[in-house]
Protein backbone atom coordinates (compact mmCIF):
# COMPACT_ATOMS: atom_id res chain seq x y z
CA UNK A 1 0.00 0.00 0.00
CA UNK A 2 1.53 3.74 -0.60
CA UNK A 3 2.14 6.29 2.14
CA UNK A 4 -1.00 8.64 0.52
CA UNK A 5 -3.50 5.47 0.81
CA UNK A 6 -2.07 4.34 4.47
CA UNK A 7 -2.16 8.20 5.78
CA UNK A 8 -5.65 8.70 4.07
CA UNK A 9 -7.03 5.20 6.22
CA UNK A 10 -4.90 6.25 8.82
CA UNK A 11 -6.91 9.66 9.36
CA UNK A 12 -10.14 7.09 9.22
CA UNK A 13 -8.93 4.48 11.29
CA UNK A 14 -7.68 4.99 14.34
CA UNK A 15 -3.65 4.02 14.87
CA UNK A 16 -3.77 3.16 18.88
CA UNK A 17 -7.26 1.27 18.30
CA UNK A 18 -7.50 0.17 15.17
CA UNK A 19 -11.22 1.61 15.07
CA UNK A 20 -12.99 4.50 14.21
CA UNK A 21 -16.35 6.60 15.03
CA UNK A 22 -17.77 8.17 11.95
CA UNK A 23 -19.95 10.28 12.07
CA UNK A 24 -22.77 10.78 9.28
CA UNK A 25 -24.53 13.77 7.88
CA UNK A 26 -24.96 12.68 4.05
CA UNK A 27 -28.58 12.13 4.61
CA UNK A 28 -29.77 15.21 2.99
CA UNK A 29 -28.33 13.97 -0.50
CA UNK A 30 -31.39 12.13 -0.86
CA UNK A 31 -33.80 12.84 2.15
CA UNK A 32 -33.75 16.15 2.84
CA UNK A 33 -33.96 18.51 5.90
CA UNK A 34 -34.06 15.88 8.43
CA UNK A 35 -35.27 16.97 12.27
CA UNK A 36 -31.94 17.81 14.13
CA UNK A 37 -30.16 17.91 10.36
CA UNK A 38 -32.11 21.04 9.03
CA UNK A 39 -28.78 23.86 9.92
CA UNK A 40 -25.87 21.07 9.20
CA UNK A 41 -23.29 23.09 10.40
CA UNK A 42 -25.31 23.46 13.92
CA UNK A 43 -25.65 20.15 14.48
CA UNK A 44 -22.00 19.14 13.27
CA UNK A 45 -19.85 21.63 14.73
CA UNK A 46 -20.12 20.24 18.55
CA UNK A 47 -19.78 16.75 17.96
CA UNK A 48 -16.95 16.97 15.41
CA UNK A 49 -14.31 16.94 18.04
CA UNK A 50 -15.54 13.16 19.03
CA UNK A 51 -15.85 12.19 15.43
CA UNK A 52 -12.89 10.08 14.18
CA UNK A 53 -14.09 11.24 10.37
CA UNK A 54 -17.76 12.85 8.96
CA UNK A 55 -18.92 11.45 6.15
CA UNK A 56 -20.67 13.90 4.02
CA UNK A 57 -21.21 15.52 0.58
CA UNK A 58 -19.32 18.41 -0.73
CA UNK A 59 -21.74 20.98 -0.71
CA UNK A 60 -22.65 21.06 3.53
CA UNK A 61 -18.81 20.27 3.38
CA UNK A 62 -17.79 23.59 1.54
CA UNK A 63 -20.93 25.86 3.19
CA UNK A 64 -21.11 24.22 6.71
CA UNK A 65 -17.52 23.21 8.12
CA UNK A 66 -15.26 25.11 8.93
CA UNK A 67 -12.06 24.64 6.93
CA UNK A 68 -9.55 25.64 9.96
CA UNK A 69 -11.46 22.51 12.08
CA UNK A 70 -9.47 20.26 9.91
CA UNK A 71 -12.09 17.24 10.00
CA UNK A 72 -11.39 13.93 8.34
CA UNK A 73 -13.72 13.77 5.58
CA UNK A 74 -15.43 10.38 3.99
CA UNK A 75 -16.99 12.24 0.86
CA UNK A 76 -20.14 10.90 -0.68
CA UNK A 77 -20.25 11.00 -4.24
CA UNK A 78 -23.12 9.21 -5.46
CA UNK A 79 -26.51 10.37 -6.01
CA UNK A 80 -29.27 11.06 -8.22
CA UNK A 81 -32.41 10.19 -6.64
CA UNK A 82 -34.76 11.22 -3.77
CA UNK A 83 -37.13 9.73 -1.53
CA UNK A 84 -40.10 10.98 -3.32
CA UNK A 85 -39.24 7.70 -6.05
CA UNK A 86 -40.27 4.50 -4.99
CA UNK A 87 -37.15 3.16 -6.68
CA UNK A 88 -33.70 4.35 -4.76
CA UNK A 89 -31.39 2.52 -6.56
CA UNK A 90 -30.88 4.68 -9.64
CA UNK A 91 -27.70 6.31 -8.24
CA UNK A 92 -24.88 7.63 -10.41
CA UNK A 93 -21.71 9.61 -9.80
CA UNK A 94 -22.87 12.53 -8.66
CA UNK A 95 -19.21 14.19 -7.74
CA UNK A 96 -15.35 13.66 -9.05
CA UNK A 97 -12.08 12.44 -7.66
CA UNK A 98 -10.36 15.59 -8.70
CA UNK A 99 -13.34 17.68 -6.53
CA UNK A 100 -12.59 14.97 -3.89
CA UNK A 101 -9.15 15.58 -3.80
CA UNK A 102 -9.54 19.36 -4.15
CA UNK A 103 -12.10 19.16 -0.87
CA UNK A 104 -8.82 16.99 0.69
CA UNK A 105 -10.89 14.19 1.66
CA UNK A 106 -9.25 11.02 3.49
CA UNK A 107 -11.72 8.64 0.83
CA UNK A 108 -15.07 8.92 -0.95
CA UNK A 109 -17.87 6.86 -0.59
CA UNK A 110 -21.15 5.63 -3.21
CA UNK A 111 -23.70 3.22 -2.61
CA UNK A 112 -24.14 -0.42 -4.00
CA UNK A 113 -27.75 -1.68 -4.84
CA UNK A 114 -27.02 -5.47 -4.94
CA UNK A 115 -30.32 -7.44 -6.57
CA UNK A 116 -31.93 -4.32 -7.75
CA UNK A 117 -32.66 -3.36 -11.39
CA UNK A 118 -29.72 -1.02 -11.50
CA UNK A 119 -27.18 -3.52 -9.76
CA UNK A 120 -25.10 -3.27 -12.98
CA UNK A 121 -24.56 0.51 -12.80
CA UNK A 122 -23.74 0.49 -8.80
CA UNK A 123 -21.17 -2.46 -9.27
CA UNK A 124 -19.58 -0.71 -12.57
CA UNK A 125 -19.88 3.01 -10.88
CA UNK A 126 -17.84 1.55 -8.16
CA UNK A 127 -15.00 -0.06 -10.15
CA UNK A 128 -14.60 3.14 -12.30
CA UNK A 129 -14.36 4.89 -8.95
CA UNK A 130 -11.83 2.68 -7.82
CA UNK A 131 -9.71 2.76 -10.79
CA UNK A 132 -9.61 6.47 -10.51
CA UNK A 133 -9.10 7.28 -6.97
CA UNK A 134 -6.48 4.39 -6.55
CA UNK A 135 -4.28 6.48 -9.21
CA UNK A 136 -4.55 9.75 -6.70
CA UNK A 137 -3.48 7.35 -3.28
CA UNK A 138 -7.38 7.93 -2.45
CA UNK A 139 -9.54 4.83 -0.61
CA UNK A 140 -13.20 4.48 -1.66
CA UNK A 141 -15.83 3.01 0.71
CA UNK A 142 -18.45 1.05 -0.35
CA UNK A 143 -22.22 1.46 1.18
CA UNK A 144 -24.29 -1.40 0.78
CA UNK A 145 -27.40 0.04 0.62
CA UNK A 146 -30.84 -1.73 0.39
CA UNK A 147 -33.21 1.46 -0.41
CA UNK A 148 -36.39 0.63 1.36
CA UNK A 149 -36.12 -2.94 1.45
CA UNK A 150 -35.16 -2.67 4.84
CA UNK A 151 -35.63 -6.71 5.27
CA UNK A 152 -32.62 -7.34 3.46
CA UNK A 153 -30.43 -6.81 6.17
CA UNK A 154 -29.72 -10.42 6.24
CA UNK A 155 -26.32 -12.19 6.93
CA UNK A 156 -26.51 -14.27 3.34
CA UNK A 157 -27.26 -10.97 1.38
CA UNK A 158 -24.88 -8.44 3.24
CA UNK A 159 -22.13 -11.52 3.03
CA UNK A 160 -22.64 -11.44 -0.76
CA UNK A 161 -23.08 -7.37 -0.85
CA UNK A 162 -19.73 -6.92 1.48
CA UNK A 163 -17.42 -9.40 -0.67
CA UNK A 164 -18.34 -8.01 -4.00
CA UNK A 165 -17.48 -4.67 -2.53
CA UNK A 166 -14.14 -5.79 -1.77
CA UNK A 167 -13.66 -7.71 -4.85
CA UNK A 168 -14.15 -4.87 -6.57
CA UNK A 169 -11.49 -2.85 -5.09
CA UNK A 170 -13.25 -1.09 -2.06
CA UNK A 171 -10.72 -0.48 0.61
CA UNK A 172 -13.86 -0.50 3.16
CA UNK A 173 -17.06 -0.96 3.73
CA UNK A 174 -20.14 0.17 5.43
CA UNK A 175 -22.82 -2.31 6.17
CA UNK A 176 -25.21 -3.27 8.68
CA UNK A 177 -25.30 -5.12 11.41
CA UNK A 178 -27.28 -8.32 11.41
CA UNK A 179 -28.01 -11.76 12.89
CA UNK A 180 -24.70 -13.87 12.44
CA UNK A 181 -22.76 -10.58 11.32
CA UNK A 182 -19.65 -12.32 12.01
CA UNK A 183 -19.94 -14.45 9.06
CA UNK A 184 -20.65 -11.48 7.10
CA UNK A 185 -16.85 -10.05 8.77
CA UNK A 186 -15.30 -13.19 8.22
CA UNK A 187 -16.24 -13.25 4.00
CA UNK A 188 -15.00 -9.48 3.77
CA UNK A 189 -11.27 -9.52 3.88
CA UNK A 190 -11.78 -5.26 4.14
CA UNK A 191 -12.78 -3.59 6.98
CA UNK A 192 -16.56 -3.15 7.90
CA UNK A 193 -17.96 0.02 9.51
CA UNK A 194 -21.81 -0.23 10.29
CA UNK A 195 -24.36 2.05 10.18
CA UNK A 196 -26.16 3.13 12.53
CA UNK A 197 -29.51 2.99 10.42
CA UNK A 198 -33.07 5.00 11.39
CA UNK A 199 -33.24 6.21 15.04
CA UNK A 200 -33.46 3.45 17.79
CA UNK A 201 -36.23 3.59 20.37
CA UNK A 202 -33.43 4.55 23.18
CA UNK A 203 -29.97 5.46 23.66
CA UNK A 204 -29.12 1.89 25.03
CA UNK A 205 -30.67 0.33 21.91
CA UNK A 206 -27.84 2.35 19.85
CA UNK A 207 -24.83 1.23 22.41
CA UNK A 208 -25.94 -2.83 21.89
CA UNK A 209 -25.82 -1.95 18.37
CA UNK A 210 -22.31 -0.65 18.34
CA UNK A 211 -20.92 -3.05 21.24
CA UNK A 212 -22.45 -6.37 19.41
CA UNK A 213 -20.45 -5.19 15.77
CA UNK A 214 -17.58 -4.37 17.04
CA UNK A 215 -17.75 -7.58 19.23
CA UNK A 216 -18.42 -9.44 15.84
CA UNK A 217 -15.96 -8.21 13.40
CA UNK A 218 -16.76 -4.40 12.98
CA UNK A 219 -13.88 -1.98 13.17
CA UNK A 220 -16.50 0.84 14.10
CA UNK A 221 -19.48 2.70 13.34
CA UNK A 222 -20.71 5.11 10.99
CA UNK A 223 -23.90 6.46 13.11
CA UNK A 224 -25.66 9.89 12.58
CA UNK A 225 -29.63 10.19 13.48
CA UNK A 226 -28.68 7.87 16.80
CA UNK A 227 -26.24 10.62 17.93
CA UNK A 228 -27.74 13.85 16.27
CA UNK A 229 -31.38 13.06 17.03
CA UNK A 230 -30.85 12.31 20.63
CA UNK A 231 -31.58 14.89 23.04
CA UNK A 232 -28.21 14.85 24.49
CA UNK A 233 -25.99 14.46 21.23
CA UNK A 234 -22.80 14.91 22.77
CA UNK A 235 -23.14 12.41 25.49
CA UNK A 236 -24.05 10.27 22.86
CA UNK A 237 -20.93 10.00 20.93
CA UNK A 238 -18.94 10.39 23.82
CA UNK A 239 -20.62 6.76 24.92
CA UNK A 240 -20.02 5.70 21.44
CA UNK A 241 -16.73 6.24 21.72
CA UNK A 242 -16.46 4.72 24.96
CA UNK A 243 -17.35 1.16 23.42
CA UNK A 244 -15.55 1.61 20.09
CA UNK A 245 -11.97 2.84 21.32
CA UNK A 246 -12.17 1.76 25.07
CA UNK A 247 -13.67 -1.71 25.13
CA UNK A 248 -16.46 -0.16 27.50
CA UNK A 249 -19.41 -2.44 28.11
CA UNK A 250 -23.05 -1.13 27.09
CA UNK A 251 -23.73 -0.92 30.78
CA UNK A 252 -20.33 1.16 31.48
CA UNK A 253 -21.23 2.98 28.28
CA UNK A 254 -25.11 3.79 29.03
CA UNK A 255 -23.61 5.07 32.21
CA UNK A 256 -21.35 7.65 31.04
CA UNK A 257 -24.22 9.15 28.65
CA UNK A 258 -26.50 9.17 31.59
CA UNK A 259 -24.16 11.28 33.78
CA UNK A 260 -23.03 13.27 30.55
CA UNK A 261 -26.35 13.89 29.93
CA UNK A 262 -27.22 14.78 33.81
CA UNK A 263 -29.71 11.84 33.81
CA UNK A 264 -28.29 9.99 36.16
CA UNK A 265 -27.91 13.37 38.77
CA UNK A 266 -31.65 14.18 38.17
CA UNK A 267 -32.32 10.11 39.33
CA UNK A 268 -30.09 10.43 42.13
CA UNK A 269 -32.39 14.36 43.17
CA UNK A 270 -35.67 12.33 42.14
CA UNK A 271 -34.70 9.55 44.57
CA UNK A 272 -33.81 11.32 47.27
Amino acid sequence: MDWGMQNRLNRIIQADTGHTVMLAVDHGYFLGPLTRLEEPGKTIAPLLPYADALMLTRGVLRQCVDAGANPTVVLRVSGGVSIARDDLSDEGIATSVKEAVRLNASAIALSLFVGTEHERQTLLALGELVNEAEEYGLPVLAVTAVGRELEKRDARYLGLCCRMAAELGARLVKTYYCDDFEKVARGCPVPLVVAGGPKLETERDALELTYASIQRGAIGVDMGRNIWQSDHPIAMIRAIRAVVHEGATVDQAHDLFRELSGARAMAVVAGS
